[in-house]
């Protein structure tokens, strides 16, 4: 996307409530600054990246409160593969 317009996410979340399109774009800028990355590439200002997750579907009502446990989950499942693969090198 070269431009992302406030359009492009109403039409995404299905709703034309630009109220609606701040709440969700704040809850996410806040897993933002609690250390949640993008889910889209780009080299833009914060509010802009979360627009274009927005605009993308990348976030959505629905999955804003699971995205910060699904990204613990797979930390967790990756530092436990890497913990039994430690142990096994040891173990030999």
């Amino acid at each position: 996307m070269a431009r992302i317009t406030v359009e492009d996410c109403l039409a995404q979340i299905g709703d034309d409530n630009r109220f609606a399109l701040v709440h969700l774009a704040v809850e996410r800028i806040r897993q933002h600054r609690k250390g949640e990355p993008f889910l889209v590439q780009g080299k833009n200002k914060e509010i802009v990246m979360t627009l274009r997750e927005i605009a993308s579907g990348a976030v959505t009502f629905d999955n804003i409160l699971e995205l910060p446990r699904k990204r613990r989950a797979e930390e967790e499942a990756a530092r436990a593969e890497m913990m039994e693969t430690e142990t096994e090198v040891e173990a030999e």
